[in-house]
Formats: C-alpha cells, sequence, structure tokens
C-alpha cells in the first residue's frame, strides 16, 4: 500500500467514488463552468480593480486598488459551490439558502447575488452593466464601500463569518420549525477548528424531520489557515469519515481540481444529499416517524485559490496558504505583477461570459432560480419580512398579589415561568418562540414551560429521562452556550421569537457572540431594505448574589460592563426589583424588535414590592423615587439612597429601615433604577434621563449612597457627565467564596450595615448618634461572622427581616 504525504493512497480514491454516473449533459456542464469562471472573475475583479471592468483596454497599475484586501482562497471554491447549489434549486424547487462560515470570502457571495440580479434589485446603482460592474469593483473594501466580509449588506445573509465558528449552530437555528427550508451551510475547514463549531455537529441529536427543515453542511476542506495547515485536511481519509459518522452524518467526500470531472462528481453528489433529505422527511412525515437518521453532509475537497495563480516570483501560491488572502502583491513595488493579474483575469474569457455592455449573457443567467427562489432573494435571510407578532398572554394574570410593600416573599423566576408557559402556549401552532439555554431551565425555575411543551431530543431516551421529545419548544439539552447562543440567533434572524436564560457568570462564554449578533444589528438599523427582526432577549439569573455556596466561580455580573459597550441604539439592561416588574419587563421585550435585552433577575424567596399597576408604572419610567420608603416629602432630603437590582434593593431598604429607626430627624429619599440606562444623559441614549429630570431625582448636591447589582465602576462611567458627583457607589468587588448570601453581601459592602455606615461616614452632622450607630453596625458585622461560622447560616434577623415603612 503506497503512502503519500501521510495519506494511503487507495484510502484516497476510495474516498471519491460515490459519484453516479455523469448528470449534467455536455451543455449544461459547459454553462456551469462558465457561470463559475464568470463569478471568479467578478470575485478578482472585486480585490483588485478599480477601473476598467472587461479589460477592454491593457491593464494599468492605475486600474488597480491603491490599497488591496480581500481573500482569495476560500472564494473560488464557494463559487463552485454557489452554482451546483444554483442547479438544485431548480431541479428540486427548494426553498434554500446560503450560509457562508468562512464569510471572508466576500468576493463570492456579492458576486454570486450580483449575478442572480438580487444585489442590483436592492442597489440599482449597482447595475448589470460595465458601469455597475466598475461601481462593484471599486466598492469592495474600499473607504465608504462595503466590507471584505459577508455582511449584512450582502442580500441573502444572515451571518457575517468575520469571527469564524458559529455558521452551522445559526443553520440549525434557521431550520428549527422551517420544514420546508434547507440551510446549506458552508463550513471552512480552518472554521471547522473552533470550539464553537467542533460541539455544532452535534445539532443533528435536536432535528425533528417532520416539523424543522433541514441543514446540509458543506465543508470546504482546503488545506490550510492564514499559514497553516488545517487538522481536518491533514488526517487521513478514513479517519475523517469516520469523524462525521462518529457525529451521526453520513459524508460524501468531492475531491479533485479538474474542473470537468468535479463539476460532474458534485451535481451527482448534491442530487443523492437533496434525495437524502428528502427521503428521510418523506418517510418522517408519511409514517410520524421521528426516529433518528443520519442525514448527509458533503466534503468538498479543492486547491486553496483554485483557479488563481499557479506560481509567483518562484512560489508556488495556487493548493498552498499562500493564496489565502491576496494571492499577488500589484502596486508599485510590484509592477510586473500588472501582467499577471491580467493573464489571471484574462484566463476567465470574461468575453464569453459578459456581452459588449457587460451583462451575464442570457443563456448563463438562466442558471439562476428566480424570484425568493434565489438565494440572494430568500426571503429567510431577511428574517423580518416572515416575523409575525408572538401572541401574548395578559402578565397581569400573573401578578403576585403585594398587598403593601414587602407583604410576601416571591420567586421572581418561578413567577416569571408560568407566563412563558403561556407565551408558549399560545405561540406553538405553528411554533414562532422557543426556550434557549444550557441546561437551565429548571434551574432557573422557568419549568412551568415543561406542562405545555418539552426538550427538543432526536436522541435515545431511557428510563427516568423527563421532558424529551422530537418536538419541544425548548433547547436546553446541549450544555453549551454557544450552541444555545447561535441556535438562538439564527432562529430570531430568520423571522421567529425566543429568550436565552443563564447563569449570569456563565453568560460571559458568549461575550463575543452577543457583539458579533449587536454589530449586525447595528449595521442593520442602516439598511432600509432590512426588516427589523424580534429582540435578542437574555434572561440572567442564578445570579452574583444567589449562589447558593457555589463559590467564586459563579459569581460574576460583567455581562452588564459588557454590553454598556455596544450602540445605544441595539442595548436595553433591566433589572427588576420584584417579580411583578419582571413580568412587566419581559413582555415589554418579547413585544421589541431589533434589540438586545439583558434582564437580571433572582430565583430565590425575596421580599416583593410593588403591586402590579405600581409596577406598570415603574417599569413604564425605569427609574423613579419611591415615595413609600422615602421620608422627605415637603422638605430636602439629606441623602439619597439608589439603588439597582433585586438583592441591593433589599439590602438598601434595610439599611434605610435603621436608619429611621435610629435616627428619625434624618430626611432620606429612595431612589430605584430598573432601566439602567436612564442613568446616562439623554445625548448618549434614547432612554436616558434630561439633566433636569436626573437632578430632581438625584439631586444637584445631596450625598447619593448606590447599591449596586455589578462592579460599581459601571455606575460611575453612566453618570460622570452629571452635575451631581457626590456619588458613592458598592456593587460587586471581586470578593467571594462559598458562603451564605447575606455573607456574599458582606464581603462587597453591599450590605445593610456597611450602608449604614457609609451613611454616617458622608453625613458628619450626624454627630455622636452616628457614631454610636456606626459602632452598633460594626458590631452587628462582626456577630454575623461569627454566627455563619458556627451554624452555617445567616442570622435570624437577616432570615426573617421585614420591611416597615419610615414613621
Amino acid at each position: 500500500m503506497k503512502v503519500k504525504n501521510g495519506v494511503k493512497e487507495d484510502i484516497a480514491k476510495k474516498v471519491n467514488t460515490n459519484k453516479a454516473g455523469n448528470p449534467l449533459s455536455p451543455d449544461l456542464l459547459q454553462k456551469i463552468n462558465a457561470y463559475w469562471r464568470a463569478a471568479n472573475y467578478l470575485s478578482v475583479g472585486q480585490i483588485y480593480l478599480f477601473d476598467n471592468p472587461l479589460l477592454k483596454e491593457p491593464l494599468k497599475l492605475s486600474h488597480v486598488k491603491p490599497l488591496v484586501v480581500g481573500h482569495w482562497g476560500t472564494t473560488p471554491g464557494q463559487n463552485f459551490i454557489y452554482v451546483h447549489l444554483n442547479r438544485v434549486i431548480k431541479k428540486y424547487d427548494l426553498d434554500m439558502f446560503y450560509i457562508a462560515g468562512p464569510g471572508h470570502g466576500g468576493p463570492a457571495l456579492v458576486g454570486n447575488v450580483y449575478l442572480e440580479g438580487t444585489y442590483t434589485e436592492i442597489y440599482p446603482n449597482i447595475s448589470q452593466d460595465e458601469a455597475g460592474m466598475k461601481k462593484l469593483f471599486k466598492q469592495f473594501s474600499f473607504p465608504g464601500g462595503i466590507s471584505s466580509h459577508v455582511a449584512p449588506t450582502t442580500p441573502g445573509s444572515i451571518h457575517e463569518g468575520g469571527e469564524l465558528g458559529y455558521s452551522l449552530s445559526h443553520a440549525f437555528g434557521a431550520a428549527f420549525d422551517n420544514p420546508d427550508l434547507i440551510a446549506a451551510c458552508i463550513i471552512g475547514d480552518g472554521e471547522a477548528e473552533t470550539a464553537s463549531l467542533a460541539t455544532a455537529w452535534q445539532s443533528n441529536k435536536f432535528l425533528n424531520p417532520i416539523s424543522d427543515g433541514a441543514v446540509l453542511p458543506i465543508l470546504h476542506l482546503n488545506g490550510y489557515k492564514i499559514s497553516n495547515p488545517t487538522v481536518l485536511a491533514r488526517i487521513e481519509p478514513e479517519e475523517l469519515e469516520q469523524f462525521f459518522q462518529g457525529c451521526g452524518w453520513t459524508p460524501y467526500f468531492v475531491e479533485g481540481d479538474d474542473p470537468d470531472k468535479m463539476h460532474q462528481l458534485m451535481a451527482s453528489t448534491l442530487d443523492k444529499a437533496i434525495e437524502d433529505i428528502r427521503q428521510i422527511q418523506g418517510n418522517a412525515r408519511s409514517k410520524n416517524d421521528t426516529t433518528r437518521r443520519r442525514w448527509p453532509m458533503i466534503v468538498l475537497k479543492s486547491p486553496k485559490g483554485w483557479t488563481g495563480p499557479k506560481f509567483v516570483d518562484g512560489l508556488q501560491i495556487e493548493g498552498t496558504f499562500r493564496a489565502h488572502q491576496v494571492p499577488l502583491l500589484v502596486d508599485p513595488q510590484h509592477p510586473d505583477h500588472v501582467k499577471l493579474l491580467e493573464d489571471w483575469m484574462k484566463s476567465y474569457k470574461a468575453e464569453e461570459l459578459f456581452d459588449e455592455n457587460g451583462r451575464l449573457r442570457a443563456e448563463l443567467a438562466e442558471l439562476a432560480p428566480k424570484g425568493e427562489r434565489r438565494m440572494g432573494a430568500n426571503p429567510h435571510a431577511n428574517g423580518g419580512i416572515l416575523l409575525r407578532d408572538l401572541e401574548m398572554p395578559d402578565f397581569h394574570n400573573h401578578a403576585l398579589n403585594v398587598s403593601s410593600p414587602g407583604a410576601i416573599e416571591g420567586e421572581d423566576t418561578l413567577v416569571l415561568g408560568k407566563f412563558l408557559r403561556d407565551v408558549a402556549k399560545l405561540n406553538q401552532n405553528p411554533r414562532n418562540f422557543r426556550v434557549f439555554g444550557p441546561d437551565e431551565t429548571l434551574s432557573n425555575l422557568l419549568g412551568a414551560v415543561f406542562e405545555v411543551t418539552n426538550r427538543q431530543w432526536d436522541a435515545r431516551e431511557v428510563k427516568n429521562d423527563e421532558f424529551l421529545a422530537p418536538n419541544g419548544g425548548v433547547m436546553d439539552s446541549m450544555l453549551s452556550e454557544n450552541q444555545c447562543e447561535g441556535w438562538l440567533e439564527g432562529y430570531l434572524l430568520t423571522g421567529r421569537h425566543g429568550l436565552f436564560n443563564s447563569y449570569e457568570a456563565f453568560i460571559r462564554i458568549i461575550d463575543s457572540m452577543f457583539s458579533q449578533h449587536a454589530k449586525w444589528l447595528k449595521v442593520c438599523l442602516e439598511l432600509p431594505w432590512r426588516r427589523k427582526i424580534s429582540s435578542l432577549n437574555y434572561l440572567l439569573a442564578s445570579h452574583v448574589w444567589q449562589q447558593d455556596h457555589n463559590g467564586f466561580t459563579h459569581q460574576d455580573p460583567g455581562f452588564l460592563d459588557h454590553v454598556i459597550n455596544k450602540k445605544a441604539d441595539i442595548v436595553r439592561i433591566y433589572l427588576p426589583p420584584d417579580a411583578n416588574c419582571l413580568l412587566s419587563v419581559f413582555d415589554h421585550c418579547l413585544r421589541s424588535r431589533n434589540y438586545v435585552n439583558v434582564v437580571v433577575a433572582g430565583k430565590h424567596p425575596l421580599p416583593q414590592w410593588l403591586n402590579m399597576d405600581a409596577a406598570v408604572v415603574h417599569c413604564t419610567e425605569g427609574v423613579g423615587i419611591w415615595q413609600w420608603a422615602s421620608n422627605d416629602q415637603g422638605s430636602e432630603p439629606d441623602l439619597v439612597m439608589g439603588c439597582c437590582g433585586d438583592t441591593p434593593t433589599l439590602e438598601t431598604l434595610a439599611a434605610v429601615s435603621i436608619l429611621c429607626k435610629n435616627l428619625p430627624d434624618l430626611k432620606i429619599r429612595v431612589v430605584n433604577v430598573v432601566d439602567l440606562m436612564k442613568l446616562q444623559p439623554m445625548s448618549e441614549h434614547p432612554h436616558g434621563l434630561s439633566d433636569a429630570d436626573y437632578d430632581s431625582l438625584f439631586t444637584k448636591d445631596k450625598h447619593i449612597i448606590f447599591n449596586f447589582h455589578g462592579y460599581p465602576w459601571l455606575i460611575h462611567r453612566l453618570t460622570y457627565r452629571r452635575t451631581n458627583q457626590n456619588l458613592h457607589v458598592r456593587g460587586y468587588k471581586e470578593e467571594g467564596t462559598i458562603t451564605t448570601a447575606f455573607d456574599m453581601r458582606v464581603q462587597n459592602d453591599i450590605d445593610r450595615f456597611h450602608l449604614v455606615q457609609d451613611v454616617v461616614d458622608r453625613l458628619p452632622h450626624l454627630g455622636s448618634k452616628g457614631a454610636y450607630l456606626k459602632q452598633m453596625m460594626q458590631d452587628k458585622l462582626i456577630e454575623h461572622k461569627h454566627y455563619i461560622d458556627k451554624h452555617g447560616q445567616d442570622m435570624p434577623e437577616i432570615r426573617n427581616w421585614k420591611w416597615s415603612a419610615p414613621k
């Protein structure tokens, strides 16, 4: 058995034998190859040319962009895939769209949607003629133009791919509850090395062949990343095949570099894959059989930079890492490369592809599907077109009966769970809403949703499993924040609704995914043709102050700091202080469009402050004076006690009760914040308070003791422009361990005793009374420490504390 380059030759031949004759007639083969050449020509032109798009005159350096930026290596392979997908769309009348995992191959997608006519329909100035082609070329990676990635500006795209790893998760999210859709997902072999993508292969265990669509992964195995080989390209073919079989796929291999042979092989392989998909779905739907099958996938192995320069300056380019980005430097330092570029572009024989006016020849244009069957025009890729409003239950029906502030205790997310149950029930025929999260739906007390739906699960079930079914509305059976986030993003981007619930500390795992989605939404707002989609809603429970002895690893409220960096047009952060406020906030979030809403809520029993009518008013305003907790009516306050978050609010009110009891002449104003963005000036955020409104709440000169859920410096960031700089913020300061709930507050100085001490320190006029009170609080802190060390729980006066209104 011969071994060459570490690959057993007979195995390499074996995996390339799945072709079934030559499905393309000589005429169709010629046309498909010509269409591919046209896409390659447009791709090279976008990367390089500033002028002379049809090379009607000899190419000169002045025709080349002064700064050439782009990625060629993946582009010809993606062009090859696109033209072949066009063929099967027409042959089988498919509802299919294209997700470009290696989105840095922007020239491919832009060029193909231009050839099919979608680009010109959306951007009429980029006409299908020589003048339009010149604009198409110039705008690419050019100031004031488009990026080199598959961006929101690219019709047919839901996935930028600038940051690699999320394509397959997005594809599955798109396929859920879309029974007629096929999401063709092109995955770069460099991308396949990312953690997110490597895990996403398991998503086939969650696809219902009856109610969901299909995902067709096409692994583009071109061998190299920026300057390194890729792992999947260097393992033996049998190992690669076994890997995908082990992940539950049926892999088909298309390998080679001869265009005619590759076109025939790709055509027969795609036919087989589509027929497999139809057979799986047809059997499942006719027999109501949800038995998990092996879905098809394709491995396309072609040279990196296929059809590009083979050698430049004595170095091999095609088939090496050197083809990854710009394979040919064309600048004043390399004047002889102008001729190489011209020869390269002329090798595609543009005169055979475009007429004298620069329009794709009619017999080639006929290869593209028509109307919404074009992948660039598929409405799923502009999900707002398909978006239907949620059927919403009346959240008032789930209100807790709060007769007076603090009269009862409640578990906020437990109450929300019943509301979400009703949302799920009203939107399941057809399903338009899902709950996503990494195995935390029950832990975060949202289990009421399982009264009306199950977890989607198509793998084996065994005795004692709970809430598993092939067609469930909850996606929490995979312990991967990345997959849940990617699935939800794909679901939202294709016109549906959902929420992500997570432990607060571990939402940080998807920081970067959130950033990319927020950037996508920001750009979409600037594109009139992009319809608004449902907001990305996060529910962060099991938060930093309620960790049940989980310890330091579970204590991180920093997602709020990360979110606040994004554009004010996109991000919203809410910290409702009780269950009724949480209901009001979430009703608003689920109805909203094109935002990222972050809601932080607790799941443990805490005092409930507002009845529903008061909660609605408070949440609508976003911030307000709690008159029932204040005693400064009719006079100037001595200080303002601000709070934001359920636990900081509890401790603030407990501190207020101590102060009012021991310093009855002290005038205190309590201000609670639900909408964190209210603290910013209105010039910085649309929710921000005007300076006059801020000053009326917080005063211009009184001390503000602000108790905050997260890192204290975030509040300083939001308020640094305000008049009153007598702001003293307490929050999480990276102190924590396995301890009691109250001791967590003590360690970070947000507890009632430290708050009272802080007030005394800020108000020296309290004199002797203040000094005695401060000493009393210090005694309480020592008593607390001794008690928890001995008993392992908080003191009874903490556990059993009840609010009493100031006299």
